[in-house]
């Protein structure tokens, strides 16, 4: 009986602990994060930027109920984001959840406020239909709102509400020029690039003149593929420029192609001097590599002409980067004809080759003769790692201040082109390694991680009939067979503590 009755309270007492545990867990907030790259810790950027916070942010979520799995799971992990927002700063985060679906009312507020809806395919009864869904917030603070009309499943998504936040708290801007005067684009052809910096900087279009002379409030400064020759007074402005402590980014062409002439010709020589003088060498050459983005060709079939994409080396696919704030996270960037770049300065400056070629690559001297056609072979490429971009910092321009120099190797890479001309799409990291380049130079590396931190997909890998099947009776036969096991134990011990009690007391006896 007693063995019976210690039994009982021995569970009593686990039950008890288990309801003790879940009423705290509903008091106290606690995550052991095991994800690769720390997906659900906030970085030490969001963290600052949540003390600095001085008036509560209100953030009024709106996502649909009842989406699909793949769908609804954004819902789940931006609802987990805020109680780690809410909870590393308390009393300035606040937040709900509305259902735009379940109210006509509450659904335009949703449109009226900024907030898209999606239509994703849900399956009902084998058949898939077409069902309206939303998946966006407001943020507000004071009188300011910040709209995040779409959160996609696996986005990055501490990067898109930290920085709504700052920039709703944000009182003033830090200017960043965008150089014109040379041929460069126009802040209208850079539509990617500006939408992203305009989160966190003024950008500014900045003349660069013989006569012109540099906003004092200008601490950055870009020049994207400029395509005249840059005058020695243009060129000593810059000098001026870094040597008071502004910094520099420089994206532009060495050597320009052009698919419809079949060739790429040597241009920007001024430039290219000027950087020599401070040991940077950018060669007169076009990288190219086995690693590659395609074009569309038009070929011959028969009675028929098709369009096929093929591979072009001169369009590299870049995917080797150092452990450096300006490439941090970076995947894939695709330049167009960029040139190899080398140090040859002194070795009081500081360093840093940013992105290389992949292992089967090569150069080739301009002018350069393209043939889309041609079928390019490994020993085609003699040379591995080539750099094609570089950070450089110090007192660069000699006796003057510490700076910071990003020198890219390709000017086209970054450029949408105007609306009138229909624009493209650009790969996303070719978008980011910019704005992490002018983050770097601006000191602003806070929000660098998180603009890449995202979620990977990474899908489970097939696995045969035999082992799901082996998977399913184990996980259904383990737990039973665990609690025979322990049944068994425990009746062994008893048996055994009896044993020793009967021992015990016939030994007294005698």
């Amino acid at each position: 009986m007693n063995h019976k009755k210690n039994l009982y309270i021995t569970i009593v007492l686990i039950a008890g602990i288990f309801l003790m545990i879940n009423l705290l867990s509903t008091e106290v907030h606690f995550r052991l994060d095991l994800t690769q790259g720390g997906q659900y810790t906030l970085s030490r950027s969001t963290r600052d930027l949540l003390n600095e916070l001085h008036d509560p942010v209100t953030v009024k979520a709106y996502f649909s109920k009842n989406l699909p799995p793949n769908i609804g799971k954004a819902r789940k992990d931006f609802h987990d984001l805020l109680i780690e927002y809410a909870a590393k700063a308390p009393g300035m985060i606040q937040y709900s959840f509305v259902d735009p679906n379940a109210s006509e009312d509450v659904e335009q507020e949703a449109q009226q406020k900024g907030i898209r809806p999606v239509l994703i395919d849900v399956r009902e009864k084998d058949q898939v239909q077409q069902q309206k869904a939303y998946l966006g917030a407001v943020l507000s603070l004071g009188d300011k709102q910040e709209v995040l009309p779409v959160i996609q499943p696996g986005a990055a998504m501490e990067y898109a509400l930290s920085t709504a936040i700052k920039k709703l708290s944000v009182t003033q801007k830090p200017v960043v020029g965008i150089v014109q005067g040379q041929g460069e684009p126009a802040p209208a052809e850079l539509g990617q690039l500006m939408q992203q910096l305009d989160i966190l900087y003024q950008p500014q279009p900045v003349a660069l003149t013989d006569s012109t002379d540099l906003p004092p409030n200008v601490r950055t400064l870009v020049i994207i593929r400029p395509v005249d020759s840059l005058r020695p007074r243009v060129l000593e402005r810059l000098d001026s420029f870094m040597a008071r402590g502004g910094r520099l980014m420089i994206a532009f062409n060495r050597v320009q192609g052009n698919l419809q002439m079949g060739q790429a010709h040597s241009v920007n020589g001024s430039m290219a001097d000027w950087l020599a003088k401070k040991g940077l060498l950018v060669g007169n050459n076009a990288i190219i590599d086995a690693q590659c983005g395609t074009v569309p060709v038009q070929q011959r079939a028969g009675f028929f002409t098709l369009q096929a994409n093929v591979q072009l080396p001169y369009l590299p696919m870049i995917s080797s980067f150092a452990d450096h704030a300006v490439t941090g996270g970076l995947e894939n960037v695709i330049l167009e004809f960029p040139s190899s770049l080398r140090y040859i300065g002194p070795a009081s400056l500081r360093y840093t080759p940013l992105a290389f070629t992949s292992a089967i690559s090569d150069t080739q001297s301009a002018p350069v003769y393209i043939d889309v056609n041609k079928r390019w072979k490994q020993n085609d490429f003699h040379s591995s790692r080539l750099p094609v971009a570089g950070a450089l910092e110090g007192p660069i321009v000699s006796g003057g201040a510490f700076t910071r120099l990003v020198v890219i190797t390709d000017g086209n890479f970054i450029i949408n082109g105007s609306q009138q001309q229909g624009g493209r799409e650009l790969t996303p990291d070719n978008v980011n390694l910019v704005s992490n380049a002018i983050d770097w130079l601006s000191d602003n590396t806070g929000l660098i991680a998180l603009r890449t931190k995202a979620v990977t997909s990474r899908p489970l890998r097939e696995t045969s009939d035999a082992t799901k099947a082996l998977i399913k009776y184990f996980n259904f036969l383990a737990p039973m067979l665990l609690a025979i096991g322990y049944g068994l134990y425990r009746a062994r011990r008893n048996r055994w503590i009896r044993y020793k009690r009967m021992n015990e007391q016939f030994t007294a006896n005698a």
